[in-house]
């Protein structure tokens, strides 16, 4: 049996999520504020997440799909159905050792994927409660194995000045990057090219956390309302699948406004997105830079937006055959590696959409590379990235 790369590097799989135990809300959260604590309640035999006494969307049954044999919206109907590594830190730390993977970079589910769902909670003191609750939950999880388990913090963006003392305080606490709402304007804040969100950038070079922009970090109304009526499994799949290539709308925010000019040792991750559009986005950029006369009005931009990317913009890929290996060929450092367990587009689905183990997979589409570029993928990148030892 031939060596794989997991053997030869330490494999960092750079989005995951845990799927929130019941109770991790109402322990940690005061019980003064009664049922608007986020907590599972079972409507109609499915387990479902309550915020601000609204049904949030988003049950652990429907984010948990690994090992389920059923596609989307066929999914367990409770919490406790879902796989003990979605939740237990310690089994998660057992699975990784049973795939090879040394490092996994763990992102939420039940406050959405740019914290918008604690919105439904309405009380702005609430809302940066339930925050703060999560993010001291994740150390904790994290506690299993800091060194393995790489926590990314949630955030109040809604308050730029709560924003920033979380930022302040969970860098002290060992979370290793910063979740961002990716849309923000989608809920009445200012658009993230906006200056309004320069405190926010700047305390995250401060303490030289990444930024995260997570699909589906803005709003899934758009998909809600596809599925009010015909194919449901066709509609997730064209959702699902295009979502990836709305992160480019994100990079371009960074880099046409100034962020990444301003803030040049700021790093921004596009997760769980796939690699294969980004050269094509970027010469589409570097092309209207070039022809929309954008350098003129701005001189003090001394790079291409395809150079400030090779500076300071990532992303991941966990899918890909084909697209990944020109991603690589032009940003060889800028590419990393994940799986997306436990979700339904994760690597790990159940016998009804069988897929590679994480080994298998990698072994195959990182084939005949050069040592050094299947080391950034795997390893290097990510410890940069996250400031992992």
């Amino acid at each position: 049996m031939s060596e794989s790369f997991f053997d030869q590097h330490r494999a960092i799989d750079t989005d995951t999520h845990v799927t929130e135990p019941p109770d991790t809300w109402t322990s940690r959260v005061s019980s003064k504020w009664g049922d608007a604590i986020p907590h599972i309640e079972r409507v109609e035999g499915r387990d479902v997440w309550i915020m601000g006494g609204q049904n949030a969307g988003m049950g652990p049954g429907f984010v948990t799909a690994a090992g389920y044999d059923g596609t989307f919206p066929e999914s367990r109907k409770t919490f406790d159905e879902c796989p003990a590594a979605s939740w237990d830190a310690k089994s998660r730390l057992a699975l990784m050792d049973d795939d090879g993977v040394y490092g996994q970079v763990l992102y939420p589910n039940a406050g959405g994927f740019g914290s918008q769902a604690f919105l439904k909670i309405g009380d702005p003191k609430l809302m940066l409660e339930c925050v703060q609750a999560y993010n001291d939950f994740l150390v904790e999880w994290c506690s299993a194995d800091p060194n393995r388990l790489i926590p990314v913090m949630a955030s109040p963006f809604w308050d730029v000045d709560a924003w920033v003392k979380e930022i302040e305080r969970c860098a002290a606490n060992g979370h290793k990057a910063i979740l961002s709402c990716n849309q923000p304007q989608i809920w009445g804040e200012p658009a993230l090219h906006k200056s309004h969100w320069d405190p926010v950038w700047a305390a995250a070079q401060d303490h030289d956390l990444s930024i995260s922009f997570h699909i589906g970090g803005g709003s899934f109304e758009d998909m809600a309302s596809d599925f009010a009526g015909g194919d449901i499994k066709a509609t997730f799949a064209r959702v699902s699948s295009t979502i990836f290539m709305d992160n480019s709308k994100q990079i371009a925010d960074v880099i046409f406004s100034g962020v990444c000019h301003r803030f040049p040792k700021l790093k921004f991750v596009s997760v769980e997105s796939g690699v294969g559009w980004i050269g094509s986005a970027l010469e589409a950029m570097d092309w209207q830079w070039r022809n929309g006369g954008v350098a003129g009005d701005h001189p003090e931009y001394d790079l291409l937006p395809s150079e400030y990317f090779e500076r300071q913009i990532y992303g991941c890929f966990w899918f890909e055959e084909h697209a990944i290996r020109g991603a690589l060929e032009r940003f060889p450092d800028n590419i990393m590696w994940e799986t997306d367990y436990p979700h339904p587009t994760s690597m790990s689905p159940g016998p009804a959409t069988p897929a590679d183990a994480p080994r298998d997979y990698v072994d195959r589409v990182l084939a005949g590379l050069p040592e050094d570029v299947v080391h950034s993928v795997l390893e290097g990148t990510a410890t940069k990235v996250y400031n992992l030892n």
